[in-house]
């Protein structure tokens, strides 16, 4: 049992944490960039933020491509996306997201500190077992799932335009969102399946193939989406249905991999009906978690149905739309660093390394404010640019260069809290974490939001603001939490967790 007195640093981040020889205050280390930490998560993080970007830009650049075929048919484009990004593929990613931190608590044995609860905390804190087949069963498992559920997206997805009408979306727009839905479904099938693909080579530190294979499908993405937008008669349709095969491109391309691999052969040992064992357990553990995080990703889709409400909607919807785009590939930086916070942080703890620990979440912090201002940056010199991939409509890039400040903002606190989610998830606290998002959004943020856009007549801007709002109150209510939590108790329980007899 590791003695507490091993354990560096103080009780409540809030107070003075002492490092390893006592001499500097934690809140002193802040302003010194770790230099060796900063390196490990850089090289930890750029292989999953450019393979989340490259998967993400593939039905991106349909939009892009049905964009510039007129107003209409973009703001048709971006509310089907944003419609298939709440529906599906947001669900999708945190529920093969969730199975596969399952699967490394198959591989590392440890069951006993409870399913229902902190599960990446778990993974970062475990040791390996070496039980390396369990993970290709539970691909097995996560696939079978995936399947079902996309059977239940795609019949949610053909009923498209009557549901976005019952939701007071202009009927064009709706008509439009939903014709581009129709040649989508056969993408949520291959995204499920590519989605647990990738945690099952994400859990095997597999991260660099990744970005080969992710950064390919993209390339061949342009020419498909080109070919069948402008060369055959499909015109609109034929951006949706490019994202479609090009989503089934990435996935063949995977699964060849997997098969052919040999460094994959003790994972990866062939089909089993042992899967099926594993389903309801999996459905159990990833429902719940996976359905609680969609609700936050659910907030920022929510504006671009009330842009949908307001006069001139085919413009308002297009803006919202781009912004909420704009901002999600930001976010994707921020989402491997918030990876990387989970994962050191967790690791730390385990060891009962407290000041590391916090090292680690100061250094992610960090570097992702920098990240942040380097995006900003390119944003605010080539906006113009940026919204000329979505449209040739002057009017529209002009209105996105006014809303630019705006999402500059969000950008930058949508970096802050996605690196404390990271350090929530490390330290077990997402019970907190998860009340203090759907508070800071649905309580905070979209009320500002209803108020500035209809009532002040601030149109998008309002909307935007009370976004931001809603990012700012999150930033500060998971600092507050970070700060005022008992992490020395925290590591005491991690390792007292790794001793208890294991279960498998």
């Amino acid at each position: 049992m590791l003695s507490d007195t091993s354990l560096d640093g103080g009780t409540p981040l809030l107070e003075a944490a002492g490092d390893n020889h006592g001499e500097q205050s934690w809140w002193k280390k802040v302003l010194v960039l770790d230099v060796e930490e900063a390196k490990n998560q850089v090289l930890f993080s750029l292989p999953m933020i450019l393979t989340n970007v490259f998967y993400y830009a593939i039905p991106l650049v349909s939009v892009m491509f049905a964009g510039h075929l007129g107003q209409l048919e973009l703001a048709g484009a971006t509310l089907a996306n944003s419609w298939a990004t709440v529906t599906g593929f947001a669900f999708m990613t945190q529920l093969t997201g969730f199975n596969y931190i399952y699967v490394t608590l198959l591989q590392w044995k440890i069951y006993q500190i409870g399913l229902s609860g902190a599960l990446e905390t778990l993974c970062g804190q475990g040791f390996g077992a070496k039980i390396y087949r369990m993970l290709g069963i539970y691909l097995q498992a996560s696939c079978i799932i995936s399947f079902f559920f996309s059977i239940i997206i795609s019949i949610f997805w053909f009923y498209t335009e009557p549901i976005l009408v019952l939701f007071q979306q202009d009927p064009s727009i709706s008509k439009q969102a939903a014709l581009y839905m129709r040649y989508l479904i056969p993408g949520i099938f291959a995204y499920g399946f590519l989605q647990n693909i990738l945690r099952f080579l994400q859990t095997q530190s597999i991260v660099m193939p990744m970005v080969l294979f992710s950064a390919l499908p993209l390339g061949i993405h342009f020419g498909i989406a080109y070919a069948l937008v402008h060369w055959t008669s499909l015109g609109f349709k034929g951006a949706s249905l490019a994202a479609s095969v090009s989503l089934w491109i990435s996935v063949l391309v995977l699964i060849i991999y997997v098969f052919s691999a040999k460094k994959l052969k003790y994972t990866w040992e062939g089909f089993t009906f042992e899967s099926f064992s594993f389903i309801l357990t999996s459905l159990q553990v990833a429902l719940p978690s996976a359905t609680m995080v969609c609700l936050e990703y659910w907030a920022f889709e929510i504006l671009v149905f009330l842009a949908g409400l307001m006069p001139n909607s085919e413009l308002t919807t297009s803006l919202i739309a781009m912004c909420v785009n704009t901002e999600t590939i930001a976010y994707m930086i921020t989402y491997g660093l918030s990876a990387a916070a989970s994962t050191r942080v967790s690791n730390e703890l385990g060891a009962g390394n407290v000041s590391r620990a916090k090292n680690a979440m100061a250094v992610t912090l960090k570097l992702s404010v920098f990240l942040a201002l380097i995006v900003v940056l390119a944003l605010a010199f080539g906006h113009n640019i940026w919204a000329s991939f979505f449209s040739d409509s002057t009017e529209i890039i002009k209105q996105f260069a006014s809303l630019t400040p705006l999402l500059a903002i969000s950008i930058t606190f949508d970096s802050v809290q996605g690196v404390l989610s990271g350090v929530a998830r490390g330290c077990g606290w997402q019970h907190l974490a998860v009340w203090a998002n759907l508070a800071t959004f649905y309580f905070i943020g979209m009320p500002i939001a209803v108020l500035l856009g209809f009532k002040l007549k601030l149109y998008a801007k309002g909307l935007w603001i009370g976004l931001i709002c809603g990012l700012s109150s999150q930033a500060s209510s998971l600092l507050l939490i970070t700060l005022c939590r008992n992490w020395t108790k925290l590591a005491i329980l991690a390792n007292r967790g790794k001793e208890t007899p294991s279960l498998i």
